[in-house]
This record gives C-alpha cells, structure tokens and sequence, in this order.
C-alpha cells in the first residue's frame, strides 16, 4: 500500500513553497540514482504557483532540469498559442527559466494541429507507449503533481464519469462539466503508475472533496482513486485540510 504524507500549511503560498523545496531534494536525489527522471505536471492555480515557487526557489541550480522528462496530467483541447493550455501557463511559471531538453517536453496535441479530439488522443497514446517499457502503459512517472476541484476532479477525470478500461494510458473528454468542454487526459491507472504521487491544494472550496479522499468511500471521487506506488505526499492548507486540522 502507498506511503500517506499529509505536510498541512498555511495558505495556498505556503503550499506551493513547501511542494517546491520538496521537489526540488526529492528530484535531486531520483537524479543520483538514474540518468533521467519523468515527471508530470499539473495546471491550476495553486500548481502552477509551485512551478512558479520551484523556478524561484534558492536552490533550483541543484537540478539538472535537462535529464527531466515533462509531461501534464491532462490538457485543454484549444489552440496551441491559448493561455487556457496548462503548457502555456507552465512554460511561463517554469519552463522558460530553466535549461531543459526541448526533446524531452512531451505536450498533449492542440485542436489547431489538423486532428480531431479522438484522434489527437490516439496519436499521444502512440508516443506515450514508445517511451513505455514493453508491458507497461506510460513512462516509468517519477513524481506526478495534481491538483484537486471542488467536486472532486482530479486532471480531467469528472465524477459521474466511466473509468476508462484497464490498459488505455489516454483519453479525450468531449464534454467536461468545466468550460473548456473538449480535453484529453492521462487516465486513473496512468497517474497510478508513479512512484509518487503529490497533491498540491489550497483553498475551503476543496475542504469537502479532500474529506471523502479521507473518509472510507474514498473512490466515490476521482480524487481518491490515485495513489502513488510508493508515496502519496497531499501539500495542503489548513482551509482545504479542515478534516485533517480537527483529526
């Protein structure tokens, strides 16, 4: 069974500061062990301050970002130039000021690229599985960020949504409840797949959802139905974490 850490802080600042710091020992020592390291992004409000916190950070120069592999746990179908692209907005807080491999920046397809959403989701799954181990579905995932909805979503994986079927590391989501409704996303089983999995959370919109990620019908949300195989690390601030705070 995954290892839970719970670090609670103060606000949604604090949040993205400690998940940053952590990163950045936890990847220098991935590195130490491996040539390379895989990691997933998350967008959001609160994940993309930790990207902004991480490139802000004193100690960023310890990493060799080159030998990282960046991928998102999911991507807005819109144009590629779009703010809405959760790669966009993590260029600008991240990856424009530090020294990456371009060859190694894995974005999901824009609905400007000449495909259609499922098809756009066919051709990302192919290059998923070339960078795969033979009988595994995605990358050996690192650390995989997410972030959380107030109704308990996690990348685009909705409630009220059909688990995908085992062995599918991709999927496009035509109609999600939140605007814009064309998505494609990794899957349950993909985001499980990382040795660490760490939530980035802040605000009391979120204190319901991070509560049944707690309770005993924890899968009852896509929030509680990913886990990492050897940690779950939730960074999460004392408005989202009530249930944790009065534990």
């Amino acid at each position: 069974m995954s290892e839970i850490q719970v670090l609670l802080c103060d606000d949604a600042a604090a949040v993205a500061e400690t998940a940053a710091e952590a990163f950045i020992e936890h990847i220098v020592e991935v590195l130490e062990q491996k040539s390379e390291a895989h990691v997933v992004l998350t967008g959001g409000t609160v994940g993309i301050k930790t990207l902004a916190a991480i490139a802000a950070s004193a100690n960023v120069n310890e990493v060799d970002f080159t030998r990282i592999h960046f991928w998102w746990g999911d991507e807005r179908f819109v144009a590629a130039d779009s703010a809405d692209r959760n790669e966009l907005q993590a260029r600008d807080a991240l990856l424009s000021k530090i020294k990456i491999d371009e060859t190694k920046v894995h974005a999901f397809g824009a609905s400007d690229s000449g495909l259609t959403l499922d098809a756009a989701a066919t051709s990302f799954a192919e290059h998923v599985a070339g960078l795969a181990a033979i009988e595994e579905i995605v990358p050996e995932f690192d650390v995989v960020f997410l972030g959380i909805g107030p109704d308990g979503h996690i990348a685009s994986l909705f409630p009220g949504k059909a688990e995908p079927v085992s062995g599918v590391a991709v999927i496009a989501e035509p109609d999600s409840p939140k605007p814009p409704p064309a998505r494609l996303s990794f899957t349950y089983e993909a985001l499980s797949s990382a040795h660490q999995v760490w939530f980035v959370v802040a605000g009391a919109d979120k204190a319901d959802a991070v509560s049944v990620a707690f309770g005993e019908d924890s899968r009852s949300l896509p929030v509680g139905r990913v886990e990492g195989r050897d940690a779950t690390l939730w960074f999460i601030d004392e408005a989202a974490g009530a249930v944790l705070v009065e534990d």
